[in-house]
């Protein structure tokens, strides 16, 4: 309880922050539940501290014209280029987290008899996701220009090594000031490569109508986590609108009284 009060107190971290902090105690403390028993007693009392409320606030994505001039910034005359349009439309198109992209094995995308993606996410859970056709276009043009390579990842730097988070993140950050010039309403925006994943989450969404599609698409555990776009869907809320019927109001218009006209017409 120390530790988290001096969290907020001396270094100003955020409630988000504390309660993150706490997260990983108690999964260390559930590891030494089952190797020290004698700790158990102490383990329940830190397991029942409760975490902070903290804001709830929408997510951010891109628009289906924002993430067209994303893809298109890359330069595909070029290697790296192809490279990284491969990588920017793979992440979007399957919803995948960064870790999940940087860390892709080659045997991980299945051409035959369809052309698949086979995901191994948080928790150790695999996920099997068809590629859009585009998309494979994309990835048979990057293992054509990609080489040999020592790395059994399938995206590697220039230097032939696996392609790293921060790499990643600054390839994205470059594109999207170059997809800037085209479409103004990236300027001045932060865009993560978290944003790619909930913009893949808001088109499976908006196409299927059914939060436990983009669930599976996105290999959450829990339905209670997708339902964060369910807030920021606009489009659920338009549906419910037009299904009610506005009460019936009786108009009418103001008439002032006949005290305040007289005391204008004496002004």
């Amino acid at each position: 309880m120390d530790f988290l009060q001096h969290l907020e107190t001396d270094r100003h971290n955020s409630p988000r922050t504390r309660n993150a902090r706490l997260v990983a105690i108690k999964s260390f403390m559930h590891f030494i539940e089952h190797r020290a028993p004698a700790f158990l007693e102490q383990s329940r009392r830190i397991l029942a501290i409760p975490a902070k409320r903290t804001d709830s606030r929408l997510i951010s994505y891109l628009s289906v014209e924002e993430m067209q001039a994303v893809l298109n910034a890359p330069d595909i005359q070029r290697r790296d280029g192809i490279r990284d349009r491969a990588m920017l439309h793979l992440c979007f198109s399957a919803g995948l987290r960064v870790s999940e992209l940087v860390n892709l094995p080659m045997n991980a995308i299945e051409w035959q008899p369809s052309p698949n993606v086979r995901i191994k996410g948080k928790g150790r859970r695999e996920r099997l996701l068809p590629l859009w056709k585009q998309t494979c276009a994309d990835l048979r043009a990057w293992l054509a220009v990609r080489g040999p390579s020592s790395a059994q990842e399938f995206f590697i730097n220039a230097h032939g090594q696996p392609m790293t988070r921060s790499g990643f993140e600054y390839i994205l950050d470059k594109h999207v000031q170059t997809a800037a010039e085209s479409c103004p309403t990236l300027k001045q925006r932060q865009i993560s490569p978290h944003s790619l994943r909930h913009s893949a989450a808001m088109v499976v969404l908006q196409a299927t109508g059914d939060i436990r599609k983009v669930s599976l698409w996105l290999g959450h555990a829990d339905i209670q986590t997708t339902e964060v776009y369910l807030r920021a869907d606009p489009t659920e809320k338009l549906d419910a609108m037009s299904a009610v019927v506005p009460p019936s109001l009786k108009r009418g218009r103001f008439r002032a009284p006949d005290k305040l006209i007289a005391s204008l017409h004496g002004a």
